[in-house]
């Protein structure tokens, strides 16, 4: 029997795929997994007990991964599983940059309790005039789960789209439109593009990526886009470049201190994957995730792991290994089988960064003994018995 902790409400069509073999438990320290969506988990104690923590989501910023790592366990996210969802938010925030849709609502409530507001509505609506967005030009950083479906979906706008992404995998980029015009570095984007629109993860090459040696680059007036996260955009920079209507309007779906009151911003209160449908998809897959990793000891999406897959176990005997990256360790493991006269049916070994991770199939059960054996090596965090 397993036992799951929940720190966030999880959707119940997730919940539901749960098996007879596991349990929740309002006690986190006897749980075998935690399933999390936006609760902050560096201040938590994690119990020897824990192997897996997944997020509902794709941002992992509150859980602590290099200590989860540390202490062998295996932190999953479920990339993709909103993307449709902030795709659709995203169409939405292309219209409302192009066209003062807001400025237009929150004028009609000022004037609701006015004689005659259709009169004044047909008088005064031409203030929040603006642009359609077909036969624009979008410009798509990233082509990933959500960047590459809303450049398609973009063409079927009757857009011009622009694509970068120098590190596109092979099946995301089977899936675009041939229509879409790939280009090499985002200074093409910067220059070509009405509208920009930024679907890449936070790193130090991507840190405010947004800033004044950029924007001078584009054209005068153009929309920008953030949906993917707050720091890929210099505030100050952009503050200034909306004063001098270089930038017509930036809409993004994480207002901070800066933002959330800044003239020429729509700030959204991250819905980007506040759907029904994108928490149930999360909460499936992470369900899913958590069970092939307590039951075979596969690993799918994790953040701090190698990804690493020796299907459904039919073996006698399956043992993991969570482990430091270091050379020589496979001998290790296979010398300590072998002196335990244990023979390996399969194995394999993964790494990611400074850890790995190595299963091993084998002709019996796996005996406390070899356990014991494998826990004695010094680059061995966890070792993990599935059957």
């Amino acid at each position: 029997m397993y036992h799951v902790h929940y720190l966030n409400k999880i959707s119940a069509k997730g919940t539901a795929l749960w098996t007879d073999n596991y349990q929740a438990t309002e006690n986190a320290n006897e749980a075998d997994a935690i399933l999390v969506r936006s609760a902050a988990m560096h201040e938590m104690e994690f119990s020897d007990k824990l192997a897996a923590i997944a997020r509902a989501g794709a941002g992992v910023n509150n859980i602590p991964l290099d200590r989860c790592a540390e202490e062998g366990i295996v932190v999953f996210n479920t990339p993709g599983a909103n993307a449709n969802g902030v795709k659709e938010l995203a169409i939405c925030g292309m219209l409302l940059g192009s066209r003062d849709v807001v400025g237009g609502i929150q004028w009609v409530k000022t004037i609701k309790d006015e004689a005659d507001v259709g009169k004044k509505v047909e008088k005064g609506k031409s203030q929040f005039a603006g642009t359609e967005i077909m036969n624009k030009t979008l410009g798509v950083i990233g082509l990933g789960a959500i960047g590459g479906p809303l450049a398609n979906a973009a063409i079927g706008l009757g857009m011009q789209v622009y694509g970068c992404d120098p590190y596109i995998s092979i099946d995301a980029a089977w899936h675009l439109d041939s229509n879409i015009i790939p280009v090499k570095t985002r200074e093409e984007i910067y220059e070509n593009c009405d509208i920009i629109t930024l679907h890449v993860p936070l790193l130090d090459s991507t840190k405010k990526m947004i800033n004044a040696e950029s924007i001078a680059k584009m054209k005068d007036g153009v929309i920008i886009l953030n949906f993917a996260r707050d720091l890929l955009v210099d505030d100050e920079a952009m503050e200034a470049a909306l004063k001098s209507g270089k930038v017509k309007k930036y809409i993004t779906d994480f207002p901070n201190e800066k933002t959330a009151g800044m003239e020429g911003v729509i700030a959204i209160p991250h819905l980007g994957a506040s759907t029904e449908e994108s928490e149930d998809n999360c909460a499936k897959m992470a369900v899913r995730q958590v069970m092939d990793y307590m039951e075979n000891g596969n690993i799918k999406n994790s953040v701090n792991y190698p990804a690493c897959d020796m299907g459904i176990c039919t073996k006698p005997g399956r043992v993991t290994i969570l482990h430091r990256n270091i050379p020589n360790s496979i001998g290790q493991f296979t010398t300590t089988l072998a002196a335990d006269n244990i023979n390996i049916s399969d194995m394999i070994n993964r790494s990611k960064g400074e850890f790995a991770y190595t299963m091993l199939d084998l002709d019996e059960p796996t005996p406390a003994k070899v356990v014991e054996d494998l826990e004695k090596i010094d680059s061995v965090i966890r070792v993990r018995v599935i059957r």
